[in-house]
């Protein structure tokens, strides 16, 4: 996965596809209620615009972007919510124009990056792939979200991949990130994707591993579903308990999502 334009080329198709299930809704459908609490479509749409923007200022302008950081660390567990908040406030129209012309002028700084480049992020700098992977990774997580609200089935797709190999690369940092210390060694992650073929990750005889299909591996290190609900399966007590805090993205650990039923 070290061409970003193949990554960025799925992210387009990703977005496109979120597009077209809020292009057409009613105002009053923007304020439906998603599974995160708080959150309706509106304040869906508005992260992705506004985490668009903060990405393409992490890649044009560094200094601008760890003035930023230095601000939401003043406030980190509320400045997403905020910045939300106050995006889901504008007309349904002028938040979908904004987050359309974001993703594209991202887009395009990421294409015309020089090879080797990083730029500053929450977490770890990131190359241009891995870049836009957490993009994608974003845009399918929150889409989720807004899916859900809508009764939505959306197909898997192959894009599931970038998810599934952020969500193996991320495994330490959802230890560091809860003053953890993570275990020593690797495990092995199987995963069956959308059209029965095989994703394989680590080495081939690690003492501990992960298996299960790609769809529900991604909707947990992106903590759109409870493990209990998730065919996800851990050989390893080391494992076992990763499958518990996995996550994929940057920042504070995330609440997660109850049990069906609970």
């Amino acid at each position: 996965m070290s061409d970003p334009a193949v990554v960025l080329d799925d992210l387009r198709t990703e977005s496109e596809e979120l597009d077209r299930i809020v292009a057409d809704l009613g105002e009053e459908r923007w304020a439906a209620a998603t599974p995160a609490p708080g959150w309706d479509i509106a304040h869906q749409i508005s992260h992705l615009a506004w985490t668009d923007e903060v990405a393409l200022l992490a890649v044009t302008d560094a200094g601008a972007f760890a003035k930023h950081v230095e601000k939401a660390l003043t406030e980190p567990d509320a400045f997403v919510d905020r910045a939300a908040e106050a995006g889901a406030g504008q007309p349904p129209a002028e938040l979908l124009t904004r987050w359309r012309e974001g993703r594209e002028r991202l887009e395009q700084a990421l294409r015309a990056a020089p090879p080797g480049s990083r730029f500053p992020w929450y977490g770890p700098p990131m190359s241009a792939t891995s870049m836009a992977t957490a993009r994608l990774m974003e845009t399918w997580a929150h889409g989720q979200d807004i899916a859900d609200a809508l009764g939505v089935v959306r197909e898997p797709s192959t894009r599931l991949r970038h998810i599934a190999h952020i969500g193996v690369r991320a495994r330490d940092y959802a230890y560091f990130v809860r003053g953890l210390e993570p275990p020593q060694g690797q495990f092995r992650v199987e995963l069956t994707g959308p059209g029965g073929e095989l994703w394989t990750y680590g080495p081939d005889d690690a003492p501990q591993k992960v298996t299960g299909p790609a769809l529900d591996f991604c909707l947990l290190v992106t903590q759109r579903a409870h493990r209990d609900d998730l065919a996800v399966r851990a050989e390893g007590a080391d494992a076992d308990a990763w499958l518990d805090i996995a996550q994929a993205f940057a920042g504070p650990a995330g609440q997660g999502r109850t049990p069906k039923g609970a």
